[in-house]
């Protein structure tokens, strides 16, 4: 984990508070410049790229932000241990997908439901009288 690359930020959190809710700044937001880290193996790097693509802001940062605590110190926990999951989650590459055919038997009882269908609409059309 990079934790000298990451910067943190702190907000007034919302929600219940108690008498200190408008005067700590107990929301924590964790910035990490994930486009310019070189401290991920290039593979990892790519894949977390490629999966949290949604979340990166237009410099290329992502962004954590926990309220879930009253203070301050637990939600920057928080925030790192997000941070943690996300990249656990892209350590260890997909396995690839081994192509498989369908059986003989499956094949079948598709092609005869897809008869059994086609049947069926084929009565409902029928031979109304038409208008000219």
């Amino acid at each position: 984990m990079p934790l000298g690359e990451l910067s943190f930020s702190y907000a007034r959190s919302g929600g219940a508070g108690g008498q200190n809710v408008n005067k700590v700044s107990s929301k924590a937001t964790l910035r990490w410049p994930v486009r310019a880290t070189t401290r991920l193996p290039a593979d990892v790097h790519e894949r977390f790229l490629k999966r949290f693509a949604h979340r990166l802001t237009g410099d290329g940062e992502i962004l954590i932000t926990s309220s879930r605590f009253r203070d301050r110190g637990r939600n920057v926990a928080d925030c790192v241990e997000r941070l943690r999951g996300m990249l656990a989650e892209v350590a260890t590459p997909p396995r690839p997908r081994k192509p498989t055919r369908p059986t003989r038997s499956a094949a079948e009882a598709r092609l005869a439901d897809k008869r059994r269908r086609s049947r069926k609409k084929q009565t409902r059309r029928g031979g109304g009288f038409h208008e000219e």
